[in-house]
């Protein structure tokens, strides 16, 4: 059901895992209503969902436990808006690499991610990044044992990559398929808000 321009829409954050206050906290600035989400009951009622970082196997594991899975499978494919940083963008891809053979997708991006494509926690760093869709500033990016695209269909738009180093191809890291965004990267840790007054104003257009 489309919100009417203006309305607040209720957006849940995944609460199995992950930075879930800092979601929290970024949607509300951003200017929707923000709900914690565990149950199936809780899902059904959210206008879209932001799945946090986190460890995705896990998260995967719990999705199951909380019989969530599904459910959440079913939302997404009848078009629901859903938001995933890192970890998420590795549940919402129809693929990942690299993951265990037992890891769940939830299917809502056609693109095949690389789990840790930038190395381990030491190797975590900062970026400033050209997003597109976003006016002002480049967005500054925190990569904390992110994954990257490693192939997008023909249905994704490519919205920011890391540029590579000399002699090697530059790294896709924000990706929208309709209303479904993704980040390689911690937004919700930054102070800045745009990415998440993005996938608001898509719950709102949705």
């Amino acid at each position: 059901m489309a919100i009417t321009s203006g309305a607040t829409p209720n957006i849940g954050v995944l609460a199995l895992q992950g930075d879930v206050r800092e979601h929290v906290a970024m949607l509300e600035h951003a200017g929707a209503r923000a709900t914690p989400v565990r149950r199936p009951a809780e899902l059904s009622v959210v206008d879209g969902l932001v799945l946090p970082g986190g460890e995705s196997t896990t998260m995967s594991r719990l999705l199951e436990s909380f019989e969530l899975l599904e459910p959440l499978r079913e939302r997404i494919a009848a078009g629901m808006p859903a938001f995933g940083s890192c970890a998420g963008m590795i549940l919402l891809a129809r693929q990942a690499l690299d993951g265990r053979p037992d890891q769940q997708q939830l299917g809502g991006l056609d693109v095949v991610v690389r789990r840790n494509a930038f190395g381990r926690q030491v190797d975590s760093f900062e970026a400033d990044l050209d997003f597109a869709g976003i006016a002002g500033p480049p967005v500054h990016a925190v990569f904390i044992r992110a994954p990257w695209v490693e192939k997008a269909g023909d249905g994704v738009d490519v919205l920011a990559e890391v540029p590579g180093e000399p002699g090697t191809v530059a790294r896709i890291v924000a990706v929208r398929q309709g209303a479904v965004l993704a980040t390689a990267f911690h937004p919700e840790v930054t102070g800045d808000e745009r990415v998440h007054r993005l996938f608001v104003d898509l719950v709102r257009k949705a």
